[in-house]
């Protein structure tokens, strides 16, 4: 049995206690099975257009509600309000608004080549539910890895069991929005817990896990899913580096890189994690870097109450955060900006350090807050190396005003995903696939791709019902053998294939009548 304990979510403003939340017991967890597999006959049998109808219901209350929403988010989060707007709220409903228009067509049965050897034939592919799909979300980003991925399980026609994470578990908002949306009830169910509760989730073998995360929970996960052969989906840590070369508008692209290093208090597996700026514009660049990153609005000097760096989340996310930049300081990188937080407090600045090397924990591992390692690189090639070299593969960006060598220099990194001129934008258009390869994931989110990710891709291929053998089936003589083999000569090696290869084709196919099984 699991052990019903209590687990204290946490205000990251003050560290007061918010509520808490038990393990979800066997009987939560067999009754939200249970209740799936019934719902999700009701779901598969909607057509795509009225599974969108069901999802416009979501779309509408979360408008409306916006700001009581952000609310939740941003007392057990700690984002600022700006962020809880742009990357929760606006990307929920940017994905809805995407997936409404794109999700029929994309779900519709597909017709496929059929090559001239199987002449006759037709070909095509269904996209069918799954099942139950288990959605497990982490703490950064609780509301649109919730309902991003569960909005395309469902229009694919799946039954959705969510658990979010511990530390932001927004107990009670998902019931809300679902409910008070109109939504259809049971589609998707909320069950709470660490990973122990995954854990046991995972044992009633759900149709497919989404999970967005650790690399540590991503293999334990996979490892779980592997006994029952469960197919997975892992969106996990990122040490993005972002490439600046030295023809950039300098003023533009610092701007550029400090939201990308800072939005939601850095705590993003696509923030900038590694800078690499070319040697001849180095000093200028990280000058007016420092400078504008001393300048943002923070808790402490905001006078309106719009801040543009938050509140950390995990107390534990801060400490790993400490011990990277101790060991960098101790290896010989220089801390220009930030690097310390008020003993006790859950903000921590937004913080520049130089002179990181690869072998320092600050350039090999996930931080994960607000920290970036600075660090120079001579020409294109230098860049590239520095940037691939990596545990991690999920995003980048390329900065440059010459887009041919942009463009040239993003094929070459071993990433998911890369950004021109700008960063993490990829993530803004629902319409790419998201995710990354190496110790970044496996799988795609988002996209065609990350649609047809929740189904079944069947193949179907169909013949019609007369008289005729097929020429391949038995019974099989020398004399088809010979024919055969003039067949295929004629079909893949001559380039005026329908001249030579009709005949053949024709009298092969009359030889499944003459040489069929009496």
């Amino acid at each position: 049995m699991i052990d019903i304990q209590e687990i204290e979510v946490i205000n990251p403003k003050n560290k007061e206690k918010l509520y808490s939340i038990q393990e979800s017991s066997e009987d939560q967890i067999n009754q939200a099975f249970k209740q799936g597999a019934e719902v999700q006959k009701k779901i598969a049998s909607l057509t795509v257009e009225q599974r969108v109808k069901e999802v416009d219901k979501l779309a509408a209350y979360i408008l409306k509600n916006k700001e009581s929403i952000m609310e939740r988010l941003i007392q057990e989060t700690g984002k600022t309000k700006f962020d809880a707007l742009s990357t929760e709220i606006f990307e929920v409903l940017n994905g809805i608004n995407y997936f409404r228009k794109a999700a029929p067509k994309m779900l519709k049965a597909q017709k496929k080549h059929t090559p001239l050897m199987l002449m006759g034939k037709k070909s095509w592919v269904e996209y069918q539910p799954l099942g139950t799909v288990f959605i497990i979300a982490p703490w950064n980003y609780p509301l649109v890895q919730c309902f991003t991925p569960a909005i395309m399980a469902f229009l694919a026609g799946n039954a959705i069991i969510f658990k979010p994470s511990e530390l932001t578990p927004l107990k009670g908002l998902y019931e809300q929005i679902i409910k008070e949306s109109g939504f259809m009830a049971n589609a998707i169910q909320v069950l709470y817990g660490t990973k122990v509760t995954g854990q046991k989730i995972i044992e009633k073998r759900p149709d497919k896990i989404h999970f967005t995360g650790s690399v540590r929970g991503g293999k334990e996960i996979m490892k779980q899913a592997a006994e029952q052969l469960i197919p997975v989906e892992l969106e996990l840590g990122g040490k993005d580096p972002a490439l600046v070369f030295d023809d950039v508008n300098i003023n533009k692209t610092v701007h550029g890189i400090i939201w990308g290093a800072f939005t939601n208090t850095g705590q993003s597996c696509t923030s900038i994690e590694r800078l690499y700026v070319q040697e001849t514009i180095y000093s200028e660049f990280v000058k007016e870097l420092v400078d504008k990153t001393n300048k943002l609005t923070t808790i402490e000097s905001s006078q309106n109450g719009h801040v543009e760096v938050g509140y950390m989340t995990s107390e534990a996310q801060i400490l790993k955060i400490e011990e990277q930049i101790k060991d960098a300081v101790s290896k010989g990188a220089t801390i220009l900006t930030g690097g310390k937080r008020k003993e006790g407090s859950m903000f921590f600045p937004a913080t520049l350090i130089e002179n990181v090397t690869h072998d320092m924990l600050l350039g090999n591992e996930e931080t994960f807050g607000p920290v970036l390692a600075i660090m120079k690189f001579k020409n294109e090639e230098e860049a590239i190396e520095k940037a691939n070299d990596s545990i991690y593969g999920l995003s980048a960006s390329v900065w440059s005003k010459d887009l041919n060598r942009a463009k040239r220099v993003a094929s070459k990194l071993v990433t998911g995903n890369v950004s021109i001129n700008n960063h993490m934008l990829t993530e803004g258009n629902p319409a790419l696939p998201f995710g990354g390869i190496k110790n970044s994931g496996i799988g795609r989110s988002k996209g065609v791709e990350g649609l047809h990710s929740f189904t079944n891709i069947k193949s179907l291929i169909s013949s019609g019902q007369n008289k005729t053998i097929e020429p391949h089936w038995y019974r099989h003589t020398e004399e088809k053998y010979n024919l055969m083999t003039s067949v295929i000569d004629a079909y893949y090696s001559n380039p005026k294939k329908w001249l030579a290869f009709l005949p053949k084709a024709l009298k092969m196919d009359s030889f499944g009548n003459k040489n069929k099984i009496d």
